[in-house]
């Protein structure tokens, strides 16, 4: 049985191994105030290097993201890099950073580190927006790629975000490898080299050629110039007080799009972001300074990105005034459509198309998909596995010229695996302006794509659940509804009003519909995941559910949609499958669960 260091061990450790006096300072200030809870928090665990890299409180200790958090993860980064890539040295590392604070001189530590080791560093200059880093990697070839960002997180948080030599953030087992090389080198940081001051003859600036190869791929990603409009649509921009103001408006530039106009407020950088407390789009109320100043000029859409700009969402103002906001699913209809038709018109056999989507992100594509004759790929929730299913499907001989989850977060062409919030950001202005010059807006396309592939409509949320103890036997209860027979499903037989007809569980290894072995596609959870299809033959209608928990948050999430021929009976069918899911399945009232 191992012995859990004391407190007071933890202090001093901290204290001897830390270069940054001010955060040193800050350990010392809570010993000598006896603040053993706040030490306890900060000392006793230590944050966790996940698929998603870093992301936690810029603050003292081993639980939060500061100086000496970023050297060891380097320390432990460089020396993983330089045992499984070849050649990692001439490679090199691409590192990018975001106008958060700390991100500048971070980004600057780590390009230190691994210099020190011999590793070449593309060292971005100035803020960019997070794909440029992937961008980077495959530009230039290189082994791996750092973005120093929290992307929407609040304006306490900062993170470290890690590309492999593919250019798509890391999945296992390359988490689990560096995130076992960083515990090796906690002990042996070579304080030397952790100055901050990115300088040396292997520290090389590639800003602008990046840059300007990155537009290049952008404007090759869109139709040719809009031609002149009589009247052209008004667009009103927010970059949510992030970096990715100067992107968008050089895209629209050389795009041949009509000037934005920007929300002042939030058009530049500022860490503290102070006209939101969540600086998420799709937070409640994120968007109301940007819609007021749309309002106010009279403007036909709202456009926004996230702080680091790999997100986009988009708002439309409708004949009666009322804006209207698109949800992620929807945005990923219309730009799988653009896509489709672009496709279409390139003359290239359909078989040879596929677009990606995570699991819990609309069927709609699905259904195109089958109408269309193109490939369909769903894929576990985030962008390292869409990115890597796109590679996947590259290799097997298929063109992946898109993908996108629900969580606003979308990808174009084949030069960036990841989302992209400028390339976005163009690819909507570019198809409202086509449309306009239709007579049409993006929201009457929308109703076109549902008359054509079937309507489709989304609920989302979540169950707060304090008690671990509690989800647990949640899902449990979920998983014995029926008899333990392999060939029959034990799970809930109805949902709403609809017949079960698939349940796939991602936790436990188990698909009613993949007979004989019952193994699901798809790689399992490492939380609480289960899908549902069912259907009313009669009505034509069909839901999809996935409940899953959050891996940093107490809640039990759920993604409902609906499809069917009538947008009334599929809302109808959704109301009746929440209540159900609250009432029967999550059991609120029993377990005095908040729904949100």
């Amino acid at each position: 049985m191992t012995l859990q260091p004391t407190l007071e061990a933890l202090v001093k450790e901290w204290l001897r191994l830390d270069p940054n006096p001010v955060t040193r300072d800050e350990i010392q200030a809570l010993w000598t105030q006896q603040d053993h809870n706040e030490l306890e928090k900060r000392l006793r665990t230590r944050i966790e290097f996940g698929t998603a890299g870093l992301r936690g409180r810029m603050e003292a200790g081993w639980s939060r993201m500061n100086d000496l958090i970023i050297a060891q993860t380097s320390q432990g980064l460089s020396d993983y890099v330089l045992g499984h890539v070849k050649e990692a040295k001439d490679r090199g590392l691409v590192i990018g950073y975001d106008h958060r604070h700390h991100s500048e001189r971070w980004a600057n530590l780590t390009a230190d580190i691994f210099a020190s080791k011999g590793i070449k560093v593309y060292l971005l200059k100035s803020f960019v927006h997070t794909p440029m880093v992937p961008f980077g990697v495959k530009t230039m070839n290189a082994a791996c790629g750092v973005m120093i960002t929290a992307s929407h997180n609040p304006k306490q948080d900062n993170g470290y975000k890690v590309y492999w030599e593919n250019a798509v953030q890391i999945i296992a087992p390359h988490d689990r490898g560096i995130s076992h090389a960083i515990k090796l080198a906690i002990d042996r940081l070579d304080s030397s080299a952790a100055k901050c001051e990115a300088s040396g003859e292997l520290i090389i600036d590639r800003t602008q050629e990046l840059q300007s190869a990155y537009f290049t791929y952008l404007k090759g990603l869109t139709s040719p110039a809009v031609p002149p409009i009589v009247a052209p649509p008004k667009f009103v921009n927010t970059s949510m007080h992030g970096v990715g103001d100067p992107f968008v408006k050089r895209a629209f530039e050389i795009t041949g799009l009509s000037p934005y106009i920007p929300v002042k407020e939030q058009q530049m950088p500022d860490p503290d972001f102070p006209t939101v407390k969540f600086p998420n789009p799709e937070e409640k109320g994120a968007l109301d300074l940007a819609l007021e100043t749309a309002t106010r000029e009279g403007a036909d859409y709202v456009l926004a990105q996230d702080p680091d700009a790999d997100r986009f969402t988009a708002a439309e103002k409708r004949s009666t005034g009322e804006w209207v906001l698109f949800t992620g699913d929807q945005l990923g209809a219309l730009f799988a459509s653009t896509v489709l038709q672009k496709y279409k018109a390139s003359g290239q056999p359909m078989k040879k198309l596929a677009m990606v989507a995570s699991t819990v992100s609309s069927k709609m594509l699905e259904a195109m998909a089958g109408k269309e004759g193109f490939k369909f790929v769903e894929c576990l929730t985030g962008f390292k596995f869409i990115g890597n299913t796109a590679l996947q499907l590259v290799d097997e001989g298929f063109e992946v010229p898109f993908g996108y989850e629900e969580a606003i977060g979308y990808m174009f062409g084949a030069h960036i695996r990841d989302k992209d919030g400028v390339a976005a950001t163009i690819q909507f202005a570019k198809l409202v302006a086509s449309l306009h010059e239709q007579g049409k807006t993006a929201y009457e396309h929308l109703q076109e794509l549902f008359d054509e592939y079937g309507y489709f409509e989304t609920r989302k949320g979540y169950f707060t659940c304090m008690d671990p103890e509690i989800t647990q036997k949640i899902f449990t209860r979920l998983r014995s509804y029926g008899p333990p027979e392999k060939s029959k499903s034990t799970y809930p037989q109805t949902l709403g009003s609809l017949e079960v007809t698939r349940v796939t569980d991602l936790t436990t290894g188990y698909d009613s519909g993949n007979p004989p072995t019952y193994e699901p596609e798809l790689p399992l959870s490492s939380g609480q995941m289960i899908q549902f299809r069912a259907r009313d033959v009669q009505l034509g209608t069909n839901l999809v559910l996935t409940l899953r928990t959050s891996g940093t948050e107490p809640k039990i999430k759920y993604y409902l949609e609906g499809n069917g021929k009538d947008s009334q009976q599929v809302a109808d069918v959704l109301s009746k499958a929440v209540a159900d899911i609250s009432m029967n399945w999550m059991q609120s009232e029993k377990y005095k669960l908040s729904m949100s």
